[in-house]
């Protein structure tokens, strides 16, 4: 898959089949529109074209921080993995934001991205103020000699999947298991193991503190959660047991991602690890002294590996 980042590296190609969005999460209904994508793609012999925007637009037009669901080289996998053939990744900054919606159509996806089909949702509105739609589309397309093709909402169990609900779930629920069944995939997260206080490791529990590289990444809910790990350039996955929280038997405030691999010995500093969210097992606790965590981590430890056993 070619992946273009940025209007200077982008290569124009008329034979572009392409659908535009943020694409944040890559979950079921975007695959359904992807998919559908790609078969246009083939029936007209062109190339399956996602562009997408960074940062999320809502950023920019309505000054509102967006937690990502997938950092943009993130999306640049999971779409190589679906198929695409093309994914253009355009800046989106107040200027852009401006451009009309003949301008962002003709200057944009015509001149340097190049179009034969555009694929939208029902919904699609585009340019400033969200002032164009599908009968622009269609003026413009009669006039430029694309052509335009739209598809309806995609639906998981009769409810919209939409990224923004996917947040709702692990970010202010923990839902892992049902953001999953949106996502299509379970939830990750990949950071590199930074030292700590090395606390974990006087109790038996010693714990890999990760450092997240793309701070707009949505870190679910504090508590404790059943996760696989993988550690890069290495085979297999490792069962995992991760607190997302304050640490608040040692009075910490700062929130630290850290996990404790299941059955594994050796040194992970400055290893990257991806980890996958499979239940979250309770909320974070303060408790009374070190050994009351060291008997509550050995009771999460048997329900970490109930779960893995039956999920993984």
């Amino acid at each position: 898959m070619d992946f273009e980042y940025g209007l200077d590296d982008i290569t124009p190609d008329a034979n572009s089949v392409a659908t535009v969005g943020t694409f944040d999460g890559v979950h079921r209904g975007h695959q359904a529109i992807i998919d559908y994508l790609i078969a246009r793609a083939e029936k007209q012999s062109g190339r399956s074209t996602v562009v997408s925007f960074d940062p999320h637009p809502r950023e920019v037009v309505h000054g509102d921080p967006v937690s990502l669901l997938t950092t943009v080289d993130e999306r640049a996998s999971l779409l190589e993995e679906h198929g695409l053939d093309r994914f253009v990744v355009i800046p989106f900054t107040e200027d852009f934001a401006q451009l009309s919606a003949v301008d962002y159509v003709e200057k944009i996806l015509l001149e340097r991205i190049g179009l034969k089909e555009i694929v939208v949702g029902y919904d699609h509105r585009f340019g400033r103020d969200r002032e164009g739609d599908r009968d622009l589309l269609e003026k413009l397309g009669s006039k430029h000699g694309f052509s335009v093709d739209v598809i309806p909402a995609q639906d998981v169990d009769d409810d919209v999947v939409s990224s923004s609900r996917i947040r709702s779930l692990l970010d202010e629920e923990g839902k892992v298991e049902e953001a999953a069944t949106h996502l299509g995939r379970c939830y990750m997260l990949r950071g590199t193991v930074e030292r700590g206080a090395g606390r974990g490791r006087k109790i038996g529990y010693p714990t890999a503190n990760l450092a997240i590289s793309d701070q707009r990444k949505l870190i679910p809910k504090i508590g404790v959660y059943a996760t696989l790990v993988e550690i890069e350039g290495r085979p297999g996955r490792h069962g995992g047991m991760m607190n997302i929280g304050r640490r608040p038997t040692f009075d910490e405030m700062d929130v630290t991602v850290e996990v404790h691999l299941l059955d594994f010995e050796g040194d992970l500093y400055g290893e990257t690890l991806t980890v996958e969210f499979l239940r979250r097992l309770r909320d974070e606790q303060k408790f009374e002294s070190v050994d009351a965590l060291a008997m509550q981590l050995s009771e999460d430890e048997t329900h970490c590996k109930k779960v893995i056993r039956s999920l993984a």
